[in-house]
């Protein structure tokens, strides 16, 4: 009888431990990836039951978790196998983060070319951040081939969308006529803009360049990042 009996316990036991990885993907709330009031380990589970089959935005947050050791031991090789899943879909987050991974070598050996393509993938659907990163790339000629013109041009994408590290690079490429004509009006507004919503110290680089202008030039340069803030503000509401 006890025989019976425990051979039933085990049974059951058995049962309860592995039913956690037999549940079927219909029962799996695709839902539940997103839902950040939810166990990280919760989360996990739906997350990968809807990453492989091929949601997009959970292949992302499948490798976020991953990269982070959210919900799973931290793994930079998986993380970078479905960032690039999602990054394949068009995510641009997900582009954005595998060019870090490939800047870092963080679970993918390091490949500044790589980087800089899938920073261009994402730059080019308008994410700021990957916008100033290739911008650096060009301007460092890391990955691509030094450009200062072209390093001109995404810096200046990101500037427009407020991004402050692209703000003050194009200052400088202003200031020292890099990629851009020198202009020390346009020099002091995008230091002066950058500054407003950056470290202040950017502030103090923006008087030295004043320095070099008339009072005519600073007030000129004043006006235009006026203009921009309030064209930029209208735009946001």
């Amino acid at each position: 009888m006890k025989l019976i009996f425990w051979s039933s316990v085990c049974i059951v036991l058995l049962w309860v431990c592995t039913a956690p990885y037999s549940v079927a993907a219909e029962d799996i709330e695709v839902a539940d990836c997103f839902k950040t009031d939810l166990a990280p380990a919760t989360r996990f589970v739906a997350c990968r039951v809807a990453a492989e089959a091929g949601h997009a935005d959970a292949q992302y947050s499948l490798g976020y978790m991953y990269s982070t050791g959210e919900g799973v031991p931290q793994d930079y090789a998986e993380a970078a196998v479905w960032y690039r899943r999602a990054a394949e879909q068009g995510d641009a987050q997900a582009q954005f983060n595998l060019g870090v991974m490939y800047y870092r070598d963080e679970g993918v050996a390091q490949d500044h070319a790589e980087a800089a393509g899938w920073y261009r993938r994402a730059a080019e659907a308008g994410h700021a951040n990957a916008q100033f990163n290739l911008g650096y790339m060009y301007n460092t000629g890391e990955g691509v081939a030094q450009d200062y013109a072209e390093a001109a041009v995404w810096y200046r994408r990101a500037a427009e969308q407020g991004h402050v590290r692209a703000q003050s690079s194009l200052g400088g490429m202003y200031y020292k006529g890099e990629g851009v004509p020198q202009d020390y009006i346009l020099a002091y507004m995008w230091f002066n803009l950058a500054g407003a919503n950056g470290p202040k110290k950017l502030l103090e680089v923006r008087d030295l360049v004043a320095k070099e202008m008339s009072p005519a030039q600073v007030a000129e340069a004043q006006h235009l990042s006026q203009q921009w803030t309030a064209t930029h503000r209208a735009g946001a509401e």
